[in-house]
């Protein structure tokens, strides 16, 4: 009788245990789905920000990464099953249409179920599993990694007659010689949270090519850039902390502008910076010297960087300063302080020669401080989760 009983109990323990693996296995296979939905979303989401934010279709870049960087992680070594249809574009609460859905599945459906390993001896030889993710390319309010380059935001021409803005040839008119105001004066719209905002967008700027070069007497234009004492530094000489900056990553959070975020002035380096800006931007290029621009009618992105063309260190955020304020400033004699208006991003698009920085406006990612009000023109974008 002992016998039987050990052999009964030996039975259902062993029965017991093999179910638990499939229970194991099931809650693994979960985990992975959730994973690789997770991972298409963010991918999805990515390409909605850099590649393009209108292209929705089923062969656009959103649904084209979101589908195959879901099918690059597998569940239980098998690949689940996603398609364009599985990927949609909810509205979030804000109104923005920046979300992207992903939903994978490995269930009998979509013929790729899981197989049980003790399942099929009560009835149950196989299970459904799969899972559902979405990301958001929303506006971001806080950059790290700025360089120390600040170029005036972008304005409307309307001296002496409306005209298109040129980075080239352009020039910010809103006082005369005399500090009277001029009539009609060049217009800028620095809120970000205005419909009105005139400064630089990613997706209308996107590919703009802008030649920067030092900034010299008070003239305000496009490309001519002033050397910021950025914040931070506690030990390093002005000048191995500017070029640092510009070859490494300063990690301070810089916070764009919005309502009830206090102004944040920028103060220029002293003195003549160009030895250690040539430097540090050629520092940088070498970092991804293989990387390439590939204009209109191709993508109009990075390609052939070795970090993944959203990634390369060649691409990087600057500030772009208030016109008004500057001009403002120096009609009442005051120091050259600079207002920031937004952070814009910049891909170092050939190697520096001269004076000169080749650069192509291009998205960038940011990041998200709850505690600070996110307006909705920033340039930065911020890739997370939210579902």
């Amino acid at each position: 009788m002992s016998l039987v009983f050990v052999g009964a109990s030996l039975m259902a323990f062993l029965t017991a245990t093999t179910l638990a693996m499939d229970v194991g296995m099931f809650m693994t296979a979960r985990s992975q789905s959730q994973n690789s939905a997770d991972a298409g979303a963010l991918a999805g989401a990515t390409a909605l920000a850099f590649d393009s934010f209108s292209d929705r279709s089923s062969t656009g870049p959103a649904k084209s990464s979101a589908v195959s960087t879901a099918l690059t992680n597998t569940v239980m070594r098998q690949n689940v099953s996603v398609t364009p249809n599985d990927v949609d574009f909810p509205v979030g609460p804000t109104g923005l249409n920046n979300r992207v859905r992903v939903r994978v599945y490995r269930d009998a459906a979509h013929s790729n179920p899981l197989q049980t390993l003790m399942g099929g001896f009560f009835g149950v030889p196989q299970a459904d599993v799969w899972a559902t993710a979405t990301a958001e390319a929303s506006p971001a309010n806080v950059v790290t990694c700025v360089k120390p380059f600040m170029i005036p935001d972008k304005w409307q021409e309307r001296r002496p007659t409306i005209a298109p803005f040129d980075p080239e040839t352009s020039e910010f008119d809103m006082y005369d010689n005399h500090g009277d105001l001029l009539t009609p004066a060049d217009y800028y719209n620095g809120d970000l949270s205005s419909t009105g905002y005139t400064g630089y967008n990613n997706n209308l700027d996107k590919g703009t090519l802008l030649i920067l070069r030092a900034g010299t007497g008070n003239n305000v234009e496009p490309t001519a850039y002033y050397s910021w004492s950025m914040p931070g530094n506690s030990n390093e000489i002005g000048g191995d902390w500017y070029h640092d900056n510009i070859a490494g990553c300063n990690q301070f959070r810089i916070p764009i502008p919005g309502a009830g975020v206090p102004p944040f002035l920028m103060t220029q380096e002293p003195g003549d910076m160009m030895g250690p800006t040539m430097d540090g931007v050629q520092a940088l290029y070498d970092q991804d010297a293989g990387a390439y621009w590939e204009p209109l009618p191709g993508c109009n992105c990075v390609k052939n960087s070795r970090f993944g063309g959203h990634t390369s260190p060649r691409i990087f955020p600057i500030p772009v300063y208030d016109p008004i304020y500057y001009a403002e400033g120096k009609r009442n004699g005051r120091n050259a302080d600079f207002k920031l208006a937004n952070i814009i991003g910049i891909f170092l698009d050939r190697r520096p020669t001269g004076n000169q920085i080749y650069g192509r406006i291009t998205p960038i990612l940011g990041a998200v401080d709850d505690s600070s009000p996110i307006p909705n023109g920033s340039f930065a974008t911020a890739i997370r989760l939210v579902q």
